[in-house]
């Protein structure tokens, strides 16, 4: 016979352990059934599948190779712009070295890799890489770059791009989402 503080014991028990399993049970039927959020925490455009740049062979402007170091944990903005850019590479070139510069003690974890001829009169700063043109990595970019309509993407240490941020970004958008990647 059952006394009522077993009772109560095992309803209670029966409770909690309802809410623990079924809060597992309400996740994998969310994630099961392919529901995604309608918006996420970075503002830039999440890429799927990750492009994945380990396997084309880059070059700095110098000629040397240019290695992912994963280890290093350095973040890297990507810009593949037009030959002969002009005004516009200015202007993005002066953008991305005031997201370089607000990032400040966190700066040296950020590389601007450039891929082309820096205009004349390009601002330079610590953060920015010069690389050589290469086609392999516009191959793998979701849009070709304009003069008027210069993307930037965002890629991990390992070498994927994971975000795209469309011409005419916000920088402030930038530098949120590398706010919470540099840390």
């Amino acid at each position: 016979m059952n006394t009522p503080n077993q009772t109560r014991s095992r309803i209670t028990l029966f409770v909690v352990a309802t809410m623990f399993l079924g809060s597992f049970g309400v996740a994998a039927g969310l994630f099961f059934g392919g529901w995604k959020p309608t918006h996420t925490r970075n503002v830039g455009e999440m890429l799927s599948p990750y492009p994945d740049l380990r396997p084309v062979a880059l070059q700095r402007a110098d000629g040397e190779a240019w290695q992912w170091q994963p280890a290093s944990r350095h973040w890297h903005i990507v810009v593949a712009p037009p030959t002969d850019c002009g005004t516009p590479c200015l202007q993005m070139l002066d953008t991305l070295q005031r997201v370089w510069v607000s990032e400040g003690r966190h700066s040296g974890k950020l590389k601007v890799l450039w891929f082309g001829e820096l205009p004349s009169g390009a601002p330079r700063f610590n953060g920015l890489v010069p690389m050589q043109a290469s086609a392999g990595l516009q191959a793998l970019l979701p849009d070709q770059a304009r003069a008027d309509a210069l993307p930037v993407y965002l890629a991990d240490p390992n070498g994927y791009l994971v975000l795209r941020y469309a011409p005419g970004f916000n920088p402030s958008g930038l530098r949120k989402d590398l706010g919470r990647v540099l840390k």
